[in-house]
């Protein structure tokens, strides 16, 4: 059937007017062109056309349910695809990108009818974050490294709803120094609390990804977790943070004795020392605590043995004590989940929390760096 200039654009005119309007032209040109390929695959493979199956795509910011030609020998996949579906990766890409960004859905989808014309709602833009989901989820269960000379742990408290009420749970993670000085996280958990218990369950799951030697384990004073660290990675070294050490002390003294205390205790636990060991540096805190204890009898029990594995540090080269006696590092990495989610109130559930803070760590550049001070430590022999 042949049509005259005339008769084509008259055809046009109806389609773009009809109900569906210029999307559903652009809708027909596309399911022809894909037509038009089919007919070319069968006349080189010596294949016949076998009906056709419904695809949903993104092309210039709109959704179209095309149907999609089918090959009898099943083997025809229409070029056309392959572009419309690099579109919709970047649709998604941008959504994944402005909702870890600290945006709402609701936010995301006006942004996106700003740009592109087309407006999602937020089951549409939850719908384009699927990829990212199993993306982050697929990264959660990577295989690691058999050793990691260091792990900084921390667990941070997100607002989070579960069985229509809202509690602060904790979301653990561990952050990584790997052979080649350079850091990756290795893994964010979500517990409702933090516990010794939840970190062994943590490190259990680490030596079931690879993981077989950790050689230090850098993390605040949480009660028991050098017993969780003892029966996990029993080799290895355990520093707890000083700065939260001197942080506990200082809010047990006066505030006219306060200097003078954080004064001496900056002196026992500079890391640029020379002659000292973590026993002598754990001497010399005693003698610090008999001394304030005395009017201050609550201090008193920071003379336990337990606090000796807050000198730890003392048992590596003075490069990089600095970087090892603090939990700073991963603790920096806390400061940026808070930016993004701190700007939405009370989370949905925990999905979307691993899912932010996921993204954020997948995303850390500054870790893609190597470490240089560690290239004279022991750690990395």
């Amino acid at each position: 059937m042949e049509f005259t200039q005339e008769q084509i654009t008259e055809i046009i005119s109806e389609i773009t007017n009809g109900e569906s309007g210029l999307q559903g032209l652009v809708k027909q040109g596309l399911e022809s062109l894909m037509l038009s390929e089919r007919s070319l695959h069968n006349e080189a493979l010596s294949d016949m056309s076998n009906g056709f199956r419904g695809r949903r795509v993104c092309h210039g910011g709109k959704i179209f349910e095309l149907r999609v030609p089918r090959s009898r020998n099943s083997n025809f996949y229409p070029m056309l695809l392959g572009v419309l579906k690099d579109q919709e990766k970047k649709a998604q890409k941008l959504v994944s990108s402005l909702y870890c960004s600290g945006l709402t859905t609701e936010q995301v989808g006006k942004i996106y009818e700003q740009f592109y014309g087309k407006h999602y709602s937020k089951s549409q833009v939850s719908r384009l974050l699927n990829t990212a989901r199993e993306d982050v989820n697929a990264w959660l269960v990577r295989r690691l490294d058999s050793r990691y000379p260091i792990l900084y742990i921390d667990a941070t408290y997100v607002l989070t709803r579960r069985d229509e009420s809202v509690s602060n749970e904790a979301y653990y993670t561990v952050l990584g120094v790997k052979e080649d000085r350079t850091r990756e996280v290795l893994t964010v958990v979500n517990f409702p609390t933090e516990s010794a218990t939840n970190w062994k369950d943590v490190f259990e799951d680490l030596k079931e990804r690879g993981v077989s030697v950790v050689d230090l384990l850098v993390c605040d004073g949480l009660s028991g977790i050098e017993n969780a660290l003892a029966d996990t990675f029993p080799k290895a070294d355990l520093q707890l943070c000083t700065v939260h050490l001197k942080r506990n002390i200082a809010g047990k003294v006066k505030p006219r004795d306060k200097k003078q205390v954080m004064e001496e205790l900056k002196q026992i636990c500079a890391p640029d020392q020379w002659d000292i060991n973590p026993e002598k540096a754990f001497e010399n805190f005693k003698d610090f605590i008999l001394r304030w204890q005395k009017s201050y009898p609550s201090l008193k029990r920071y003379q336990h043995e337990r606090y000796r594995f807050y000198f730890t540090y003392f048992k590596y080269e003075r490069e990089i004590r600095g970087m090892i006696y603090t939990t700073n590092w991963i603790e920096r990495l806390n400061r940026d989940y808070k930016r993004v989610i701190n700007m939405r109130g009370a989370m949905p559930n925990p999905q979307a929390v691993i899912l932010l803070m996921g993204t954020v760590a997948q995303n850390a550049d500054i870790y893609k760096y190597p470490i240089y001070n560690f290239l004279e430590s022991k750690l990395f022999y």
